[in-house]
This record gives C-alpha cells, structure tokens and sequence, in this order.
C-alpha cells in the first residue's frame, strides 16, 4: 500500500520551494507546471521540473508533475518533456471524458514515458462530475481522481462555506466513481492556509467521507494532514484485536464473534485488515527521506 495522506503542490518555476521540499514530510509532492507558473515562465519551469525529476531528490515519496491542460498550448511539449523522466505520475488538470485519459495515455506512450509512469486526473467541472465513472475507468493507466475543488466551485458558482455543502454530491460522486473502478482519489485544496482549525476540519470530513487525502499548498499542512488521514493507535489497537478474534475463531471452528461487545463479519475483518496494512505503510516512511 502506498500512502498518499499528504499530496503538496510545488511551484515549479521556483527552485527554492523543490530544494525545500527534500526535508518536508508529505507523502507525496506535485511539481505544478500549471496554475503556479505565469505564462511566460512556462518553458522554464519545464526545464526546471524536469531536471529534478531525472535528479530524483525525494527519497521514497512519490513524484508527480502537474502538466497544463489539454487545450493550452503547452500541453502537448509538458508530456513530451515529462515522459522522457519518467516521474511516478503525470497529473492533468481538467480531464473531462473518458477520450481526454485515453489522448493523454497514448501520448505518454508515444513520447516513452516507462510503465511505472501514471495518470492522475483532476475533476474540476460539472461535466467532468458527472462523467467521473467514465474517466475513472477509462484506462488501467489511471491510477488516481484528484479533486480540484477551487475550479468546481467557480463553475457552479457556489459559496465556500464551513462544511462545504456546496460541494458534498460532487465530492460524493467522484468518491463513488472512484471506488467502483478500485481507484485512488485526493481531495482539493484548502485555502487559507492561516486557518489550522478549519483546514484540520476539512480534513477530517475527507477522511470520514472516504478520501485516501488531500492536496495541499503549504507546508504547514503536512503535519494535521498526515495525522488526521493515519489511523490512530486506538484504532490500530482495536483492527488487531478484531484480526486475532477472527483468526483464533477460524482456528476453532466458530463461525460468530464478537470484539468489544460488537459482531464482527468478515466486512469488518477487511477493514482491520487495511487499517493494519495503511499503519504499516506509513510507519515505514520517515518524517523525512
């Protein structure tokens, strides 16, 4: 299992930020040729990006590249360039259809992106909500939905409010589309970065609905991040004594029971399983690479 609690967002025009994130503790980190470069810096930061991708600076954490649209006019030369290193993932902004994964996956292909090079898809409008079984089906090369909750709401003009009403039947779409297709998926961004609570909150309520994560664009929210998305020892705790009540009743003949007074099905035996599996996952990655 490959934790992805902590996604963060890097400008990579500035070389500052991709030198500091050698000793930042997210799981894994997104080199943005998109939203954080201006226009006329495009061609640079590309260089740049793909110049630490080949370097392979960041230890066991996994590596994607945020490449421009599919209707901008850098698109086509970002997946050229970005296929020749061979990052974990390519990850593009504003998929809408099943078609855009399958244009992406075999332009990857044409330009030798190796087979450990993936696809993340941002879902960033109505009709990419409303297509999110398609795309996520799309191609077995796509591996992961990630949400781009800043674009959704402008495009159907809802409020940001605590709790994000506005956007729960989007997000509980893409979650369903998602699992169906046994993808991963990330929630968006929180904002304001100054806002702890409110940022651990809606951390919280991600988890809770389902999501593996979520994307981030500071650094000081790896920490709430990583915490809120890792089961806690009490959890922990409990997924092993619900394994070794199954294990020891199997042993026994005993189709029936119980752990802290609950029945346990073998639903539940799976959920423990995958608790035990994601605290492994995330013991054995060090607060820094």
């Amino acid at each position: 299992m490959r934790p992805r609690r902590s996604v963060l967002y890097l400008p990579g025009a500035n070389e500052r930020a991709l030198k500091k994130a050698e000793a930042l503790a997210a799981d894994a980190l997104v080199l943005d040729l998109e939203d954080a470069v201006a226009p006329d810096a495009k061609e640079a930061a590309r260089r740049r990006v793909c110049e630490t991708v080949a370097a392979a600076p960041y230890g066991r954490r996994e590596v994607a590249v945020r490449v421009n649209g599919i209707d901008t006019q850098w698109h086509d030369a970002d997946v050229r360039a970005v296929a020749e290193v061979g990052p974990d993932a390519v990850v593009v902004p504003k998929m809408g259809s099943a078609e855009d994964v399958r244009r992406v996956e075999d332009a990857l292909a044409e330009a030798g992106a190796p087979d450990h090079t993936s696809v993340w898809a941002m879902i960033e409008t109505p009709a990419a909500v409303l297509r999110a079984e398609e795309i996520a089906n799309a191609s077995s090369t796509l591996t992961v939905l990630v949400m781009g909750t800043n674009d959704l709401a402008k495009e159907l003009r809802a409020e940001s409010v605590p709790g994000r009403a506005p956007l729960l039947t989007s997000l509980s779409l893409c979650l369903l589309a998602a699992r169906a297709a046994g993808k991963s998926i990330l929630d968006g961004v929180y904002n304001d970065v100054r806002d702890t609570a409110g940022f651990e909150a809606e951390c919280v309520q991600a988890r809770q609905l389902g999501f593996d994560g979520k994307s981030l664009i500071h650094p000081g929210q790896l920490e709430p991040c990583n915490r809120v998305f890792a089961p806690s020892e009490a959890e922990v705790e409990h997924a092993r004594r619900v394994v070794a009540a199954f294990e020891e009743a199997v042993a026994q003949g005993r189709g029936v029971i119980t752990v802290d007074g609950r029945m346990v099905e073998n639903l539940h035996v799976e959920q423990a399983r995958r608790v035990l599996a994601l605290a492994e996952a995330v013991r054995d990655r060090p607060e820094r690479d």
